[in-house]
């Protein structure tokens, strides 16, 4: 890199990592005490679960209380069954008293007896440690037992036992059954501040208002904290924020606060517990420990608190990948201009440090296979959104700072006719309009060109009336213009454009090919075979462009939409010698054209498969970003999208065929850059195809959230927000190029954004189908009678305005069913509205097209600005051999 390269990279660095450092600054708070009055404590491992029978060892629970010995005065236990009843025998050697508990719940009345009953023999057995009875935990805000039969066992154990009896339960629930105080000897509550959702800056002064209530309330019972704590990890709730300076900040603060107070406390918990991913509080319920399933402390007790102890670790991670990707981004790129090389600077380190984050994250967590397997394919997600970011960042960088272009963009300097080459004009026609195909001639016929010959090949139109007159004209435009009709003729267009090739003039040195329905500038050839003199320029393109824009709402949408390819994209991979060839307003250099063996007959983009194939041996194209003719859009919605879905089709059917090439695999004259055009330009349309199984999965998941919420959450926030992140970063760059390098208003950026958009779907089937589908004939769409146009323009959009009203009631389900508690839930919502926008698009797309044009009867010629004398009668809007090859099958390569 240059060295104006390296003080960006070593400014941006120096930036991320000051970012780093100051996400991890040391927090001081109050240090945590020698001994704190108790811990819930359930001693499970990482790979025990007491739902599934595996219960931990009396060795493995005589651990537990070693590490907490002199650390607590006492220890709360949930249940007597299995070896936890040991734990206060175990308990005693290491001086820890213990709260027991016993669980009760509406599933097994016997199993309740045989709890109550172990609890009895093991509070009498080891009186002299046990200091309190729980019976029940939380059992009246879960329903699992009704009052009267949760008083019925508390009076049961209090007759069996001289130690102090309760049962616990949030601050709501006794304050809700007052009466419940009389079968207790005393009021043990739950103080979570994270499940009522209150900002951890508030928690603390919250516990100490909820127990002033409370004591009041009941003023003559003691009070005592069964569980106070702060997950470590999960999900925000409402303003309840998680993590392990939360965590960390939270308990420091409450001990301190605790200690004047005079509270007696237990801390949830001890230890993390990870079979909880899998119970009710799966998303934080595995992380309220203190010390975390390995037995190791997850926050400094007494020195500082630091969000990630080893933030400087992550920090040169995310420097070593931002530099790799900057490197990346930087090749070949030295006509970036600084703010160029900043903004991608920038992304890159953003990019690395998120993903850093992310990773780091993400091995926090214990997770199951499934989880795990769902994590992995989340991360390649992940990696795919990353890649197509940076492609479009790429390409806003090189569209919109650049400090010269190193490629001409404008025509060459006019040649004395002597040198200008001999030029074959070739236009593929089948079954259009002999009076557009004639005002197509016509202006032909005026081209400002002494050298050159028209090839008009009508293939496969079997009606002699609409040819015939075609034939006709050409005998009279003179002898410069020839006319063939082939029935029946294979190869589609490219079939059309092998046969006009071989009955090519001997004298031809380059080959152009317009559609049927262009009416060319008259210095078209003039302007633009001046290249052709150096000998290693095989192709000169022009962009399409139209003249019907005006004629209606829809067409003024697609003509906007149109202009981002050609004055955007074209332009950046004219850079790198890898524009995309299409098939009008192109020309070739004929000994090429025939070196490479033709037009592809197997492929319905055969344009765009020439090119590659021109590039594959090394020559040069050329592209100038300027109009020389215009041609018509399609009419119709439907024939919009089944141009895009040809486009999109035979893009993959051509990386298929290429994709040796492309990467490298098989020998080619391709450079780096032009593989890198290649495949990043269809990046974009393949996430479209990816896009499509995101959107049916994102349904199916959202279905099993409202089903069964009970068991699925909705995905990780990290997860969830990078496509939101992605659609942003694209709408930002897309209104930004457009209104500042196409040179269109907001409005008409906006226009272009909703047709794009609107295509979506259409792409998305088109990759899905020319992955893994057959060859497939295309049908033409027969023209609507304009009384049926709206309701023929909506029939269009259906599968799209179904999936639109799909992601809206999940989108509602979600939000009516699972509520807005958890921040994950709402960024979920957002990206189902967000998913559905493209089908809304769509829809709204379907309509406009729908609408009455503006447009009066003219012939074709009087609705382009080309001034060519009309010859013919007011003709129907025609399809171009590119829509109406469709009708035909496709045949494999």
């Amino acid at each position: 890199m240059k060295p104006s390269h390296w003080l960006i990279v070593c400014a941006v660095s120096l930036i991320t990592f000051s970012l780093w450092a100051w996400f991890n600054q040391p927090l001081e708070e109050p240090l945590w005490p020698d001994r704190i009055m108790g811990f819930a404590f359930s001693p499970y491992r990482a790979d025990q679960n007491p739902q599934e029978g595996i219960h931990p060892t009396p060795e493995q629970i005589d651990q537990d209380l070693a590490l907490l010995a002199g650390k607590t005065h006492a220890v709360r236990t949930y249940t007597v069954q299995a070896t936890l009843a040991e734990i206060p025998r175990l308990a005693k050697k290491y001086g820890i008293n213990v709260m027991v508990g016993a669980w009760v719940d509406n599933i097994d009345e016997a199993r309740n007896d045989t709890e109550l009953t172990t609890l009895i023999k093991v509070v009498n057995d080891n009186w002299r440690n046990v200091v309190r009875v729980i019976v029940g935990n939380e059992t009246l805000l879960h329903n699992l037992r009704t009052p009267e039969q949760l008083m019925a066992h508390l009076d049961r154990v209090r007759a069996a036992v001289k130690t102090p009896v309760s049962t616990a339960e949030p601050w709501h629930i006794w304050l809700k059954y007052p009466e419940l105080a009389e079968h207790c000897d005393f009021i043990t509550v739950h103080m979570l501040p994270y499940w009522e959702g209150i900002d951890p800056e508030n928690a603390v002064d919250y516990i100490v208002n909820r127990m002033n209530q409370l004591r009041a309330a009941f003023p003559d019972k003691p009070i005592i904290i069964g569980e106070v704590g702060w997950p470590s990890a999960g999900r925000t709730r409402l303003q309840a924020k998680v993590g392990m300076v939360e965590q960390a900040t939270f308990l420091r603060r409450f001990l301190a606060r605790a200690a004047q107070e005079k509270y007696v406390y237990y801390v949830i918990e001890a230890f993390d517990q990870p079979w909880k991913t899998q119970s009710l509080e799966r998303g934080v319920g595995a992380y309220w420990g203190v010390y975390d399933a390995n037995r190791k402390a997850k926050f400094p007790f007494d020195t500082p608190i630091v969000g990630i102890p080893q933030w400087y670790v992550l920090a040169g991670a995310s420097l070593l990948v931002g530099m790799v990707v900057l490197t990346l981004l930087f090749i070949d790129s030295h006509t970036l201009r600084r703010r160029g090389r900043f903004f991608l600077a920038t992304l890159a380190y953003a990019v690395a440090s998120l993903a850093v984050w992310v990773v780091y994250n993400y091995s926090q967590q214990y997770l199951s296979r499934s989880a795990l397997v769902v994590g992995v394919l989340l991360g390649i997600g992940m990696v795919g959104v990353i890649l197509v970011f940076f492609a479009e960042a790429h390409e806003w960088a090189e569209a919109a700072w650049v400090n010269v272009r190193r490629r001409a963009l404008t025509p060459s300097a006019p040649i004395d006719d002597a040198e200008l080459p001999w030029v074959s004009i070739h236009v593929p026609a089948y079954n259009e309009p002999p009076d557009m195909l004639i005002a197509t001639l016509n202006a032909l016929s005026r081209m400002d060109y002494p050298y050159f010959e028209v090839i008009l090949m009508d293939n496969n139109t079997k009606d002699p009336a609409v040819w015939e007159p075609v034939r006709d004209h050409c005998l009279k435009l003179g002898e410069r213009f020839r006319f063939f009709h082939e029935n029946p003729l294979p190869g589609f267009k490219a079939g059309a454009l092998n046969f006009a090739l071989h009955h090519t003039d001997s004298r031809a040195e380059i080959v152009a090919v317009i559609d049927s329905d262009y009416l060319v500038e008259p210095n078209w050839l003039r302007d633009l075979t001046p290249p052709f003199q150096k000998p290693d320029v095989a192709i000169v393109q022009a962009p399409q462009n139209y003249c019907d824009q005006h004629e209606s709402l829809f067409k003024s949408m697609c003509y906007a939409e149109y202009r981002g390819f050609f004055y955007i994209g074209m332009i950046t991979r004219n850079e790198r010698n890898a524009i995309i060839q299409h098939g009008t307003m192109t020309m070739v250099r004929r000994s090429v054209l025939v070196e490479v063996g033709g037009w592809a007959e197997w492929c319905i983009t055969e344009d765009a498969e020439l090119g590659l194939r021109i590039f594959e041996r090394g020559f040069q194209a050329l592209y100038v970003p300027q109009s020389y003719g215009q041609g018509l859009m399609p009419d119709t919605f439907i024939d919009f999208k089944k141009q895009r879905f040809r486009w999109a089709y035979g893009a993959v059917r051509i990386l298929r065929a290429h994709i040796g090439e492309l990467c490298g695999w098989r020998p080619s004259q391709l450079t780096w850059g032009q593989r890198y055009h290649f495949l990043a330009g269809w990046m974009p349309w393949l996430a479209d195809g990816f896009n499509l199984l995101f959107n049916l999965f994102a349904l199916m998941w959202s279905s099993a959230m409202i089903l069964a919420p009970q068991h699925i959450d909705s995905p990780s926030m990290v997860f969830s927000t990078l496509p939101l992140a992605l659609f942003a970063f694209k709408l930002l760059k897309h209104f930004y190029l457009y209104c500042a390098h196409v040179g269109v208003s907001m409005a008409g950026s906006l226009a272009a954004a909703v047709a794009g958009l609107s295509l979506s779907h259409t792409i998305s089937l088109a990759i899905i189908d020319g992955f893994f589908g057959s060859d497939k004939p295309f049908f033409r769409t027969p023209k609507h009678a304009d009384g049926h146009r709206l309701w023929r323009a909506l029939a269009s959009a259906r599968d799209e305005a179904l999936l639109m009203f799909a992601f809206w009631i999940a989108a509602w389900g979600v939000a009516v069913h699972i509520g807005f508690d958890f921040f994950d839930t709402r960024v979920w919502v957002n990206v189902l509205l967000v998913q559905s926008l493209p089908y809304a698009v769509t829809v709204l797309m379907a309509i406009i097209s729908g609408l009455p044009s503006h447009r009066q009867d003219k012939s074709p010629e009087q609705l382009t600005t080309v001034a060519i004398p009309v010859v013919s009668t007011e003709a129907v809007r025609p399809l171009s051999p590119d829509e109406d090859e469709k009708n035909l099958p496709v045949s494999p390569p």
